[in-house]
């Protein structure tokens, strides 16, 4: 490889440690780590934080490691944007994994083709590793243009980031004209991101990657995803010490399988978004239900 790879990490060393090893095998030239620091009001976790960043000690091959360690706990949206704000002023691209991402090893160079391939195109602000079609669209290329993008295993530029608004300054006005219903398909769409950003621009919801993707929004930027599924997100199981496991039922998103991408890469003849495919993934991903039931699992997940 010739990518550097940024690793976030937290709390979770049996989790991160996997995804750690799928690294290992790739074997980037760099590995930027970004962690948050734990919270004062939650037993061992300051040990836990502690075990999760001794698993990066185990970096055995020829790979210049660079940290960002917060000592204090700057929650999501915090801490992942100035982490990758620090990664973007030191290289042009990279690929992003979360420490419940296990990812096909075809994904590094899938990723490493396609930031070659579209550096300057200025179209193209991020390129997944997640397939959520369950066979309900395919196409004969390696991968297809969305409106959607992904945090799930992805990769981007210094090009794009650079876009990335944390206080979401022009939400106010898009939220109050016809953005919405001019970029989504129906109006249970329109009325679900209305609510989702209005929550995230009034703190409600800690996300960072809800500010990326109306960051990507707002400059009419498209997202590249893959033909098959390449990651697959464990965090909605998690083993304790005391071999417990806490995991989301009914969530088909969770622990998806993970197949190989072929080369060399097929790519579209034009860069157009696929209005179907994304219509599936805001029918199944992005509803009321389905996300009122992860952020249940999830707060599960965390607090143990």
């Amino acid at each position: 490889m010739k990518t550097p790879i940024v690793f976030l990490i937290f709390n979770r060393p049996e989790l991160t440690a996997k995804v750690f090893e799928v690294i290992r095998q790739a074997q980037p030239p760099m590995l930027f780590v970004i962690a948050d620091g734990p919270r004062p009001d939650r037993a061992n976790e300051a040990q836990k934080c502690e075990q999760t960043r001794a698993v990066i000690e185990g970096v055995d091959w020829n790979c210049q490691v660079l940290t960002n360690y917060s000592d204090v706990n700057l929650g999501c949206a915090k801490r992942v944007s100035s982490g990758l704000n620090w990664v973007f002023d030191q290289v042009e691209s990279a690929i992003i994994l979360e420490d419940d991402c296990l990812a096909h090893p075809t994904f590094f160079r899938y990723c490493e083709e396609l930031l070659d391939y579209y550096q300057q195109e200025e179209r193209v602000m991020s390129i997944a590793g997640t397939n959520f079609q369950f066979g309900q669209k395919q196409t004969e290329y390696s991968y297809y243009y969305s409106g959607f993008h992904d945090c799930w295993g992805w990769a981007t530029w210094r090009r794009a980031w650079q876009y990335f608004d944390f206080e979401m300054k022009h939400w106010p006005e898009l939220r109050d004209g016809e953005f919405l219903t001019q970029k989504l398909p129906h109006k249970r769409a329109v009325k679900f991101w209305k609510q989702e950003f209005q929550d995230t621009y009034e703190g409600k919801i800690n996300s960072w990657f809800y500010r990326w993707l109306l960051s990507c929004w707002v400059e009419e930027g498209l997202g590249i995803r893959p033909n098959v599924n390449l990651v697959s997100n464990l965090g909605f199981s998690l083993t304790d010490s005391s071999n417990t496991i806490a995991q989301a039922e009914n969530i088909p998103f969770a622990n998806m399988e993970i197949e190989a991408m072929q080369f060399p890469l097929k790519h579209p003849p034009e860069i157009i978004e696929d209005k179907q495919a994304d219509q599936i993934t805001q029918d199944h991903r992005y509803t009321r239900s389905f996300l009122a039931k992860l952020r249940h699992k999830l707060k599960r997940i965390i607090s143990s």
